[in-house]
């Protein structure tokens, strides 16, 4: 392939799509072709420039990707191999997954988990990937049976998989969301209640009656600070998103007077020791049935409408993006 096609961000401009040339591909030990890609809400604040994501233009989005490796420099893989990829500031610095091609740093890469293919890696993809580690974090920390754990923002990328997992492993999934539309799509990932997201938006007390063995919050702001004023004691809640917003206005109380764990989950520069235990948990852990649920397959020519729907909440559960559609 000499050329590929390639979605492209230029610093003016609307983002389209054109065919590149193998050797504009930036530096790298391996390359792929690339077979899926997804949209993230990072991808969508990247392709609207609603955010200061992109650090050099032109740049190709997508944070993550799967597919073959057709080129290596490296000894860890060989033409043929099957791998993906999330994070590492891939799609914000160096070229990103939403395009035919990839040249990457063969540390970048995880091969792919025996029985699961570049499509159900990208159905989970960076979302996915970041529901596992917040999983893996709350039972590192002894997470309860007794009482239900909370998902904020239960119906986009990181909630829907959280659910999946947490309902997977017989915990009691109390699923948060401002969309009726999503009530029963959300019990059948295995959610057990349904919470009206304005009910967790109201200002939180000091302190609030122990509801929570914790949570997964994916939205930040009012909504995390409700969700820790009533963690039970000894709980955590593993924060992975800011959707609304950065602000976090809480008071020591949870902390000094139950015990309450904030856990900060961070995906992008996850080593990559945690990055395979994360992967193998999640080839086995995330019931495939369940996955198929969440997916919804765009070509890439869909994506700049999609990026805006994804930061106007409008996405329900994984868009994975086939780059050669």
């Amino acid at each position: 392939m000499a050329t590929f096609k390639a979605l492209i961000l230029e610093a003016e401009g609307q983002p389209h799509i054109r065919e590149i040339d193998e050797a504009e591909l930036p530096a790298g030990d391996v390359q792929v072709r690339v077979e899926y890609s997804s949209l993230n809400f990072k991808d969508g604040l990247a392709i609207t420039n609603q955010a200061k994501v992109i650090r050099s233009y032109p740049m190709v989005p997508g944070i993550d990707f799967a597919g073959t490796v057709v080129e290596s420099a490296s000894p860890e893989y060989q033409p043929g191999d099957r791998v993906l990829l999330t994070g590492w500031r891939v799609g914000e610095v160096h070229w990103g997954g939403m395009a035919q091609m990839a040249r990457v740093k063969a540390e970048w890469l995880v091969p792919l988990p025996p029985g699961m293919s570049p499509l159900q890696a990208m159905g989970i993809g960076t979302a996915g990937f970041t529901a596992m580690l917040a999983v893996m974090a709350l039972e590192e920390h002894r997470l309860s049976r007794e009482r239900e754990v909370l998902v904020s923002g239960a119906a986009g990328g990181v909630g829907s998989i959280a659910v999946a997992l947490l309902a997977q492993q017989g915990y009691k999934v109390a699923a948060s969301t401002g969309r009726k539309d999503a009530y029963e799509y959300l019990r059948a990932l295995g959610a057990t209640s349904i919470i009206e997201r304005a009910e967790l938006a109201a200002p939180a007390k000091l302190l609030e009656s122990e509801r929570w063995a914790g949570g997964v919050d994916t939205v930040g702001g009012e909504i995390l600070a409700k969700v820790l004023a009533q963690t039970a004691y000894g709980g955590s809640v593993a924060a992975c998103g800011n959707a609304a917003g950065p602000a976090l206005e809480t008071t020591v109380f949870p902390f000094i007077l139950r015990g309450v764990n904030l856990l900060g989950i961070e995906s992008v520069m996850c080593p990559k020791e945690k990055r395979l235990v994360a992967w193998e948990r999640l080839a086995r852990d995330l019931p495939r049935e369940k996955l198929e649920k969440t997916l919804h397959i765009a070509p890439l020519a869909e994506v700049p409408r999609l990026a805006q729907e994804i930061l106007q909440g409008r996405i329900r559960g994984r868009v994975v993006v086939d780059v050669n559609a």
